[in-house]
């Protein structure tokens, strides 16, 4: 049932990369070069802004790239905001009316910091995009829904925690995801740091859907909804450089395994680039040791690598794929002789 479940959505992935190769004729280097000269650009005039990103862009999916390198590039992802908000919200997350309020509050802040300090969260983010796309005469909408990353917990999951963009493009819709693709947050200093994620840039709606979730299912963008919540609430953990390195995550399907000594277990991805076998190892953490080992059987055939790994001893280990440097992607194996 699983492998029918593989296949399918291996299909499936062959078919969002046509849709997202839709692109592959364009050079984006002069909607980036206009997004970095208009740097530090004001946002007390949208539309002054608009026009300085798209009015010497000739199609629309340039135009919005200049604007999501603009965000992208110059907004501020405010983590004291973030845990504010996360800290009230579990407070009143049993009292409708002060939930409410502090919602409506908090709106009005995460606008206001936005506009005067250029710092915001995911739905400063996301409402800029919208508000720049529609200037710019092009259909952008605002997706709530759920995101899923390393330091997500189950409660965080319990309502919406996340915000990201649909831009209808060409009479398609694509996805993007301008709060995450920003920069990351520096693990000694806290702050966060500007390091852009092409990645998240019209991103393939499969693989898009391992670490989000939308409140309405329509905005998965898939042909068939073969994801659930369920299915996304178990499944792998994805970082940042999974969105540069991968097209498709296909398997393991989830990420807590348990198996038996000496089972082999299959990892398999779909590339946007062919990377070099040796570059590919485990880092395998258990509760004696930590271990860095290449898989076996690497096959890397048009893009799809395929290998395997199995474990000769009984215990839970925590598995992460690595890239060279790049961290890709972490799973667990609870493991009986």
């Amino acid at each position: 049932m699983k492998a029918k479940l593989y296949l399918l959505l291996f299909i499936l992935a062959l078919q969002s990369n046509a849709q997202i190769g839709d692109f592959n004729h364009l050079n984006f280097k002069k909607a980036d070069s206009i997004a970095l000269v208009c740097k530090n650009e004001s946002l007390k005039n949208l539309p002054k802004l608009t026009y300085k990103l798209t009015s010497n862009l000739t199609s629309d999916v340039e135009r919005f790239r200049a604007i999501y390198i603009w965000v992208c590039s110059n907004i501020t992802n405010d983590y004291n905001l973030f845990y504010k908000n996360k800290r009230k919200r579990k407070k009143y997350q049993d009292d409708h009316y002060r939930l409410k309020a502090w919602n409506d509050e908090f709106s009005r802040v995460i606008f206001k910091t936005l506009l005067k300090d250029k710092r915001t969260i995911c739905t400063g983010y996301a409402y800029l995009i919208k508000e720049l796309s529609e200037l710019a005469n092009l259909e952008c909408k605002i997706i709530q829904g759920y995101g899923r990353t390393s330091a997500t917990t189950k409660e965080d999951l319990n309502t919406p925690n996340h915000s990201w963009n649909a831009i209808k493009l060409n009479n398609k819709w694509y996805l993007c995801d301008a709060t995450w693709a920003s920069g990351t947050q520096n693990p000694n200093t806290l702050n966060f740091e500007f390091q852009y994620n092409d990645g998240l840039f019209l991103t393939n709606p499969e693989l898009f859907s391992v670490n989000h979730y939308p409140v309405n299912s329509k905005w998965l963008l898939l042909d068939k909804n073969t994801i659930t919540f369920k299915t996304f609430l178990e499944g792998p953990i994805l970082y940042g450089k999974a969105y540069q390195n991968l097209m498709f995550h296909e398997a393991p399907f989830t990420m807590h395994h348990n198996i038996r000594k000496n089972e082999n277990i299959s990892f398999q991805y779909l590339l946007k680039t062919n990377i070099l076998k040796d570059n590919i190892t485990l880092l395998i953490n258990s509760d004696f040791n930590s271990k860095r080992t290449k898989p076996t059987s690497i096959s890397i055939k048009n893009k799809s690598l395929t290998f395997n790994h199995s474990f000769t001893q009984k215990g839970f280990y925590d598995v992460h794929l690595y890239f060279g440097d790049d961290l890709i992607s972490t799973y667990t194996f609870k493991v009986k002789s």
